[in-house]
């Protein structure tokens, strides 16, 4: 579904992501991991068509998307959430939903977007002003939801776990997996927490510096020297 190919961004004179390869199956679960500045976020900006890179190639679902502008992407199904909450202003929370789903899908679904605000806890919060009338926890969930109103086959999550109590992150977690299970989709997703991504996904990709240092299995990824080392700076013994 999703293929990089020596993906190469820089900043001024800054490697922010340096010959980053990676491809991801579409029922596929994926954690991505790093320290602080590792280009986890940028990655995702370069999936989604807001960051250019200057070199390498990014081919979803077997079309190559590179010079496509971020709704086109959509279009093709690449939906994604954002570090820190982005509700549209002085539109309810379903309107949200119903902007997301014009943009994304090209079209109005009423009834896909009913099933979304059941199954992402938010009926009763429908109608509410969601730039001002929400908790933390459900303008999280409502970013998870304006993703999925634009029928994406990948979602791109953003640290969407971040900021959320342990009980939180246990129940938000269950509705991830449920919302994989029901929409058979990719989710690749950025999350600092190690004991959470390790609950959630059963591959995990570890990026430090803009490079690629481990991909596999939770208990391979945490035990790579290359890995321990990316986090506390000291040699595993």
């Amino acid at each position: 579904m999703l293929e990089l190919a020596n993906v190469t961004v820089q900043f001024g004179g800054l490697s922010a992501v340096k010959d980053v390869s990676l491809r991801m199956g579409s029922d596929e679960m994926v954690g991505l991991v790093g320290p602080n500045g590792a280009g986890k976020t940028t990655l995702f900006n370069v999936i989604s068509g807001l960051v250019k890179p200057i070199h390498g190639r990014v081919l979803f679902d077997g079309v190559d998307v590179m010079h496509e502008p971020d709704y086109k992407r959509a279009r093709l199904g690449l939906g994604r959430t954002f570090q820190i909450p982005q509700p549209m202003h002085e539109l309810t929370v379903r309107e949200n939903l119903v902007v997301a789903q014009r943009f994304g899908a090209g079209r109005v679904d009423a009834a896909r977007i009913d099933e979304i605000l059941e199954l992402l806890q938010l009926t009763e919060q429908a109608g509410r002003d969601a730039a001002t009338g929400l908790a933390l926890q459900e303008l999280k969930r409502l970013e998870v939801a304006k993703a999925l109103a634009t029928e994406p086959k990948l979602l791109l999550l953003d640290e969407v776990l971040a900021g959320l109590e342990t009980q939180g992150k246990r129940l938000f977690m269950e509705k991830l997996r449920e919302v994989h299970a029901r929409y058979r989709i990719g989710i690749l997703i950025i999350e600092h927490d190690i004991e959470t991504i390790s609950s959630l996904c059963p591959r995990v990709v570890v990026l430090d510096f803009g490079q690629i240092i481990a991909d596999g299995t939770p208990q391979q990824v945490f035990n790579d020297p290359a890995v321990i080392r990316s986090y506390t700076g000291v040699e595993h013994a």
